[in-house]
C-alpha cells in the first residue's frame, strides 16, 4: 500500500493496536499522549470526564480498552518504527459524535468512523495520512464494514496548526476515495467511503 510518489524511506506497514503493539503506541504518543494528554480518548468521553483524567488517566482508559481485546485503531510503521496512528472503529464507540450538532448521524446506516490521526513530527507532510486512511478502510472491510465515515477539516486558510488537524484534511480523504455527503459547518464535512463486496 505504497504511495507512488512516496516521501519517506523504507517500507510502510500497518498493525492494529493490541496488547502486542501497546509499547509501539506508547513510543509514538510519547509523554504527552500525542497532544495534551489525550491518548486518543477525546471522541470516547464526555468533556468533563476527559478533562478530569487528562494524561495518565486517559492513557489508562485507552489501555483498558485494548486489554478487553477491543482494537481502537491502527499504527503505521516505517521499517518497524511506529510513525503514525489512525483511530478507526464502529461509530458507536465514539459517543462524542452523537452529541455533536455538526457530526451527528446522517442516517441509520451502520458505519465505521475514522476520527483521529497522529503522525510523528518528522514524518508529517509525506502522504502517510492518506496511506493510513486506505489502511483503515481495509481494516474496517476485514471486520465487516460496508461504510466508512471521516470527519475532516477543510480550513479556510491554507495553513492550519497541526494540533487542530487531528481529524485529517478533506483533501487527504478525497485522495483516498471518500465523497462528501453532508456539511453542517463551513469547515467540517462528513465524508463517506462505500466498500464494495
Amino acid at each position: 500500500m505504497e504511495d507512488e510518489n512516496k516521501l519517506y524511506d523504507g517500507e510502510l506497514s500497518f498493525r492494529p493496536l493490541t496488547l502486542e503493539t501497546w509499547q509501539d503506541f506508547e513510543q509514538l504518543f510519547g509523554k504527552t499522549g500525542a497532544c495534551g494528554g489525550c491518548w486518543c480518548m477525546w471522541w470516547r468521553l464526555r468533556r468533563k470526564e476527559f478533562d478530569k483524567q487528562k494524561g495518565e488517566g486517559n492513557k489508562s482508559a485507552m489501555y483498558r480498552i485494548v486489554e478487553k481485546g477491543i482494537v481502537p485503531g491502527i499504527i503505521a510503521y516505517i521499517n518497524k518504527l511506529p510513525v503514525g496512528w489512525c483511530s478507526v472503529a464502529p461509530r458507536d464507540e465514539f459517543s462524542v459524535l452523537d452529541r455533536s450538532r455538526i457530526l451527528k448521524r446522517v442516517d441509520d446506516q451502520p458505519v465505521w468512523s475514522i476520527v483521529c490521526f497522529f503522525v510523528a513530527k518528522q514524518y508529517r507532510c509525506r502522504g502517510i495520512t492518506i496511506q493510513l486512511i486506505k489502511a483503515a478502510i481495509e481494516y474496517a472491510k476485514k471486520n465487516g464494514a460496508l461504510i466508512v465515515e471521516g470527519y475532516p477539516v477543510q480550513p479556510k486558510k491554507s495553513k492550519m496548526p497541526d494540533v487542530f488537524a487531528f481529524t485529517g484534511f478533506m483533501s487527504a480523504f478525497e485522495k483516498a476515495g471518500f465523497t462528501e455527503i453532508v456539511r453542517r459547518s463551513d469547515t467540517r464535512p462528513i465524508m463517506r467511503y462505500l466498500i464494495k463486496n
